[in-house]
């Protein structure tokens, strides 16, 4: 892997963390502890390594090595394992491979790169104790042979790795639709007090966002005109058209879809959404009390759901996925949760 010098800005809002130390100071055996323990957390681990004596990871003369060597990129899989081999020209840098494994992962740890600015760096000293070289004067851990690493380093990880989860940027993504038949127009554009649906949904919503993104087509009320717009995805219809669409537009935010026939969505149920993200849940999708219904609108996407919701047919097809978290939604903030299909229903809340 290339050794790159980049801005500390770009990779510090992820859960990114290196060890360094020169060679035989244990970095390895400090990875390997963390890994382990991080996975018995319920979190998914990857693992960067950067050798500057060379890699061989295949075997001379194996039909692997041969596509390697005439120079292709090879993925060779088995049962167990599978290995990813890129040539030395199309080699990725480390904020690429780390932001590409991040789609997959809650954590990222990297055995070297000690030159990287970075927030997360620890410094392994080996049985010469040396401190850390200038390049890596800025670690935030700067820990001995006898210290009691994988303790020391694991209390400081947990509630950092919480810390990064909160840095990624919000957006709501708010999915509307054309002429409703059984409405008589379109939902959002229906009243409720002084505001259309549109109003009260997007702007009840803003106040807890970093954006809001209107999510298909459709007329909009004019206050609502400065808003970011998407178009669906063109090869699905429904929700999902919508959803696939933001999480392309930007692929590395936690996302907040709302449908446009619920406009009693309330500013603590937004709250209380947020509230409910953590690591390793890459899918927050409230169930109703009672009932136990999962209501995969109006829920909240970590940019590591953009994968999955690319191969689903349905959006509720997410609560069977193993890193979907289904909390019950609190009694009273469960309005929030009901959408309006009818114009009785309607006019009994307009």
């Amino acid at each position: 892997m290339k050794e790159v010098h980049m801005s500390e800005s770009v990779l510090s809002r992820f859960p990114v963390m290196l060890v360094t130390g020169y060679s035989g100071s244990g970095k390895t055996t400090l990875i390997e502890r963390l890994v382990s323990r991080l996975g018995e957390d319920g979190l998914t681990v990857a693992v960067i390594k950067h050798d500057t004596h060379g890699l061989h990871v295949d075997r001379p003369g194996k039909d692997s090595d041969r596509f390697f060597q005439a120079g292709a990129t090879v993925i060779a899989h088995g049962p167990n394992e599978a290995f990813f081999r890129v040539p030395p020209a199309r080699a990725w840098d480390l904020q690429t491979a780390a932001l590409h494994l991040l789609r997959s992962h809650d954590i990222v740890l990297v055995e070297g790169h000690k030159q990287t600015p970075i927030e997360a760096k620890i410094w392994l000293r080996s049985d010469a104790d040396e401190p850390p070289p200038p390049e890596a004067s800025d670690a935030v851990m700067d820990l001995s042979r006898s210290a009691p690493r994988f303790e020391q380093v694991y209390q400081y990880l947990r509630p950092w790795i919480e810390q990064q989860w909160r840095k990624t940027p919000v957006r709501a993504g708010f999915l509307i639709g054309g002429h409703s038949s059984r409405m008589g127009r379109p939902k959002h554009l229906l009243s409720y007090g002084t505001e259309t649906w549109a109003e009260r949904i997007a702007f009840t919503v803003s106040k807890h966002v970093d954006s809001v993104v209107v999510l298909g087509a459709g007329e909009l009320p004019s206050s609502l005109n400065d808003l970011q717009r998407l178009s669906d995805a063109p090869e699905w219809t429904g929700p999902l058209a919508g959803m696939r669409a933001a999480m392309r537009w930007d692929p590395l935010a936690t996302w907040i879809f709302v449908a446009c026939d619920m406009p009693l969505v309330s500013g603590e149920a937004v709250e209380w959404l947020l509230g409910q993200r953590a690591p390793g849940r890459w899918a927050v999708l409230p169930r109703r009390d009672g009932t136990g219904q999962v209501e995969p609108l109006f829920a909240c996407y970590d940019y590591r759901a953009g994968t999955i919701i690319e191969h689903i047919a349905r959006p509720k097809d997410i609560a069977s996925w193993p890193h979907a978290f289904l909390p019950p939604i609190p009694r009273e903030l469960q309005n929030a949760w009901d959408n309006f299909n009818t114009r009785q229903e309607a006019a009994a809340i307009s």
